[in-house]
């Protein structure tokens, strides 16, 4: 029997064609906390010189939405267990952040928790995130199988370098990650121990990926590696496609101090002139 078509509401098309032409397209100025795990370390720079515009569709933009919300509704519950403090943001009225390499490596991490009923004396570092229910099962199986503390760095090891640079950054010694299921109908959590060793070799990373004016090494030589063919940089790191056209890409530009960028030719350089690039731009080969 032939399959069916899927029957198209025009609605719903329209009205995820709307989502993804309202995202945000402001460049990330800094190399997050959050992506230093990411094995493959050309992608890490290819994104910190802005290689190329990344634009998201709209499944994964809910995907976005779905974790920011349920980090508040995570949040909320978390606050009514007797004896839990939670902190989210700083008496300024910030989100709780770090930054390293004169500002060109930074992270905001969910927060602060103190008063878990397993370990109610230790402040732990809190993130959260929110997965599909099979990833989320994953961890759950990982937790019995390798124990609690060692289920992150099998689980995801960009999820466990995020913590390893948090509770570093902080200077803590534990981190409680909560994993929900879309619309925070479930939730598993592990707790995980400080590796100050890892941590330091990933701000190492982080520093040797900022000061670079070449790119890394490929983590594949092979355009079809499954941990290529769907990277946003494929046709930049494999192909022939030229990287996008600004300060950052260009020969003569360069991180300065305080999260700054510098131009061997113009000196300072701010986000309109780090976007615009001048006639005198040279591009880096990918």
């Amino acid at each position: 029997m032939a399959q069916l078509p899927d029957i198209i509401d025009p609605t719903l098309a329209a009205m995820d064609a709307a989502i993804e032409s309202a995202q945000e397209t402001k460049r990330r100025t800094y190399l997050g906390a959050s992506v230093i795990g990411d094995p493959c370390a050309r992608k890490l720079w290819y994104s910190f010189r802005w290689a190329k515009p990344v634009r998201f569709n709209a499944d994964t933009l809910k995907r976005f939405e779905d974790g920011h919300r349920g980090e508040a509704l995570m949040a909320s519950r978390l606050r009514q267990v007797p004896g839990i403090t939670l902190s989210t943001h700083s008496p300024e009225g910030e989100q709780w952040g770090l930054q390293e390499h004169e500002g060109h490596f930074r992270g905001h991490c969910d927060g602060f928790v103190k008063g878990l009923l397993q370990a109610p004396k230790t402040p732990h570092v809190w993130e959260h995130k929110v997965v599909n229910e099979a990833k989320q099962k994953k961890l759950a199986k990982l937790k019995q199988d390798v124990g609690e503390k060692e289920a992150l760095a099998h689980w995801d090891p960009v999820y466990y370098a995020q913590a390893q640079v948090y509770m570093h950054a902080f200077q803590l010694t534990r981190h409680y990650l909560t994993c929900s299921s879309p619309g925070e109908r479930s939730t598993v959590s592990v707790r995980t121990n400080a590796n100050p060793e890892h941590a330091a070799n990933l701000l190492q990373r982080a520093k040797d990926i900022i000061v670079s004016d070449q790119p890394p090494e490929r983590i594949s030589e092979q355009p079809t590696d499954y941990r290529c063919k769907f990277c946003d940089y494929h046709s930049i790191c494999h192909d022939i496609t030229p990287m996008a056209v600004n300060c950052r890409t260009c020969i003569h530009s360069f991180p300065d101090r305080a999260g700054l960028w510098g131009c061997n030719k113009y000196g300072a350089l701010d986000r309109a002139k780090q976007e615009a690039a001048c006639p005198e731009y040279v591009g880096m080969q990918g």
